[in-house]
């Protein structure tokens, strides 16, 4: 089929959401599919041999270059623009399938649909969280007008399409509730399993990153915005540093800015060797030079939590919150934490340091749990959306 892909986001960029964008169309095209992505003019191409076409719009905020996760108001314009690009797009390309990413993008894939009615055009609904919780966590909204009218808009936005995506059980649910019976699909992140199979000498990798070879590495890889849990993490890094010096943190990702500040003025930075930006093509060889995944997320917004998959793939146990989709990945590789708080994953990541055997058991497990959660599958399950649509 000819499948429309509509991302309102600066694709590429070296984070979880254009990563699900990514994958799942690398894993379409393999099953057949020709696919088109537009999105904004920001991001890189696509590495790797793919006919997949990005179409982008032309920068008419030429000062605007924001690549990291969050809400910003320059979006609302650049929007508007995306949707007149995706109309030609959708014009040329006559687009068996709209498959639209995010809020903003569901709205737009469901606008061109119905401008374009006599083509008949299905649209798929890929939901990566909540828009409003989203909106909150990232400081935009409070209690007033603007969170209503916002919690209207994504309870309108969430009826749209033919079937919605969830990203997470959690979102699922949320979704559910205000469909009303209409279909909801999980389509759980996956990770790809071939570049992880390369092996390589852990020491050799701490030597050229400036991890030391000595100590027992904990690493966290995403985003470095409040969302994602890094608040959470500092805190356990500033109560560890106190009680164990075995202990030698990674972290990776960025906006890097309030992480170097925090680490300056906690004097950790002895403690913590800092990567960012992080290439997602480089991820796999940082992972390997690690003993423990970390990931602090809470489930406020809804989101699956893809770095998961790539600890386990690279054989780390992970500590995490109690969460139905970390659950759903893990299993028994998992150290899971009760009390969402500072306090919680720290006692998580000093109690798998001190125990060796219960460390690399759960290493074990997850890199043969992983296997379940490869992107084909996740394609192969839109593949079989796609067609009983049609």
């Amino acid at each position: 089929m000819k499948i429309l892909i509509i991302a309102p986001t600066p694709f590429f960029a070296d984070r979880g959401t254009h990563i699900r964008i990514l994958e799942e169309a690398l894993a379409l095209e393999k099953l057949g599919h020709s696919l088109t992505i537009v999105t904004y003019s920001l991001g890189k191409g696509i590495q790797g041999k793919t006919n997949i076409k990005i179409e982008r719009i032309f920068p008419w905020l030429f000062w605007y270059n924001k690549l990291e996760a969050g809400p910003d108001w320059q979006k609302v314009l650049l929007d508007l623009i995306l949707i007149g690009k995706s109309l030609l797009v959708a014009r040329r390309e006559k687009p068996d399938i709209i498959h639209a990413h995010l809020h903003e993008g569901v709205l737009i894939g469901w606008l061109i649909k119905n401008i374009l009615f006599w083509r008949k055009i299905k649209l798929v609904a890929d939901f990566h969280g909540s828009l409003v919780n989203e909106m909150i966590s990232h400081g935009y909204l409070s209690n007033g007008i603007l969170k209503k009218f916002f919690s209207f808009l994504e309870k309108i936005i969430c009826q749209m399409g033919a079937v919605a995506i969830a990203s997470s059980s959690e979102n699922a649910k949320m979704i559910s509730a205000i469909r009303k019976g209409n279909e909801v699909e999980v389509v759980l992140d996956g990770v790809n399993l071939d570049v992880y199979s390369q092996k390589t000498d852990k020491e050799q990798i701490k030597k050229e990153f400036g991890i030391p070879v000595d100590k027992k590495i904990a690493i966290y890889a995403g985003g470095l915005v409040p969302n994602k849990g890094i608040n959470y993490l500092l805190g356990a890094i500033k109560e560890i540093t106190a009680k164990n010096s075995e202990i030698h943190f990674v972290i990776a990702g960025y906006p890097y800015e309030y992480t170097k500040k925090y680490l300056e003025e906690n004097n950790l930075f002895s403690r913590v060797t800092l990567i960012s930006p992080l290439s997602y093509f480089d991820l796999p060889r940082i992972l390997r030079a690690g003993d423990i995944g970390i990931d602090p997320k809470d489930s406020s917004i809804g989101q699956a939590s893809g770095k998961i998959l790539q600890y386990m793939a690279a054989g780390l146990p992970v500590v995490c919150f109690d969460r139905e989709n970390n659950r759903k990945y893990l299993g028994g590789g998992g150290y899971y934490v009760s009390d969402i708080s500072v306090l919680g994953i720290a006692r998580g990541i000093l109690d798998l340091s001190k125990n060796e055997i219960d460390c690399k058991a759960k290493g074990e497990i997850n890199k043969e749990r992983v296997v379940d959660f490869s992107w084909e599958k996740s394609g192969l399950k839109i593949d079989a959306i796609y067609r009983k649509i049609t």
